[in-house]
């Protein structure tokens, strides 16, 4: 039986930000962009509300696992604004970057439709390939 994925959400006037901790590969990039907003020693660990609503989307925006996105009131998920492109982006001592549309086939041949950031994994050491996990700091992943 397949796991359920937890999906968290705060939400701060027009916007909710929505987080799933599966997908976090812990950059730390929120951490280090919104230190106010990101607290992981805090419970809960976001205040949105210590930030404007154009920080946080600015800073969701950077989150390299599509682990962050956002929710404005009145929408049902984040727009691309449309933007169609696929964009592949190559992290120093990192995963591959995905922002766009793209469809994954896995071994069993299962496919999954992503959109937003995927970060595919480069080190090899991950344990949700072809998913990044962060492991490449582990290893000392350097590429």
């Amino acid at each position: 039986m397949a796991e359920r994925e937890i999906i968290k959400e705060y939400s701060t006037g027009d916007l909710t930000v929505v987080w799933k901790p599966r997908k976090c590969i812990h950059s730390a990039i929120c951490v280090a962009t919104l230190p106010k907003v990101y607290d992981p020693d805090k419970k809960p660990w976001i205040e949105p509300e210590n930030a404007s609503v154009d920080e946080l989307k600015s800073q969701i925006k950077k989150c390299p696992s599509g682990a962050l996105t956002y929710i404005m009131k009145g929408e049902t998920k984040n727009s691309e604004e449309g933007n169609n492109n696929t964009r592949v982006e190559v992290m120093a001592n990192g995963p591959l970057l995905v922002h766009g549309s793209l469809e994954v086939k896995d071994t069993s041949g299962k496919t999954e439709g992503k959109s937003g950031v995927t970060a595919l994994c480069r080190c090899g050491a991950s344990d949700n390939k072809p998913y990044c996990d962060g492991a490449h700091k582990k290893i000392n992943f350097v590429g």
